[in-house]
């Protein structure tokens, strides 16, 4: 099978180059978004376990530490209740509700840049195959019976090349936002059950020793 030939993107049109510009952007965010959520998501249960460890031998400082030390919104939701140890119950509540909203926009940041690629291009591509069609009967009317078909084919490969281009980035760009926002939803589930799986053992076994040294 013969190679792709590059030279083709010279008879796409000024909307083949836009595309390939969003292209980039689109590819730089995904890049940028992978590499964040990646640093942000932790194994959850593995940590809230350690941090249970350390508070099994009344180390509160220590715990917190090691919540600052770890990156991602798991460990900042933890420290919240950590540092509302002694507080009601209620009060403890708002606080990590309040540390998780405060996570989430970092979470979802240009995802929706990433949507608006994926929905916007296929217009791009409507508008190039437009102008390539206009190119087209421009060229048919200047010839008229003598037209070539060369100045004619100019316009169709200009509306091919568009409306093919459009949707080579609007697939992509559309498995790339379900896959990020899969795995921002995965780190939201993680969030809620470290929260809720913290302040219970705050309110129970940490607060009462006593009655949780079931090991």
């Amino acid at each position: 099978m013969a190679g792709f030939d590059f030279s083709l993107f010279s008879r796409g049109g000024p909307m083949l180059w836009l595309l390939v510009a969003l292209a980039l952007v689109g590819l730089v965010i995904f890049l940028e978004r992978v590499l964040f959520l990646h640093r942000g998501q932790i194994r959850a249960k593995m940590f809230v376990d350690g941090i249970k460890n350390i508070l099994a031998k009344r180390r509160l400082v220590e715990a917190l530490t090691v919540c600052e030390e770890t990156p991602g919104p798991v460990a900042a939701v933890v420290k919240s209740a950590l540092l509302r140890a002694g507080s009601p119950a209620d009060e403890m509540q708002f606080h990590v509700r309040e540390a998780a909203i405060v996570e989430l926009p970092a979470l979802e940041r240009r995802l929706g840049a990433l949507a608006a690629i994926a929905q916007v291009a296929p217009l791009v591509g409507l508008l190039g195959t437009i102008l390539g069609m206009i190119s087209t009967f421009v060229a048919f009317e200047q010839g008229g019976n003598y037209a070539m078909a060369g100045a004619l084919s100019a316009g169709m490969w200009q509306a091919l090349l568009a409306v093919a281009g459009s949707l080579m980035l609007a697939i992509p760009a559309h498995l790339a936002h379900h896959f990020l926002s899969s795995r921002v939803r995965a780190i939201v589930r993680d969030i809620e059950w470290s929260g809720n799986e913290i302040m219970k053992y705050l309110l129970t076994e940490y607060r009462n020793p006593s009655d949780g040294r079931s090991s």
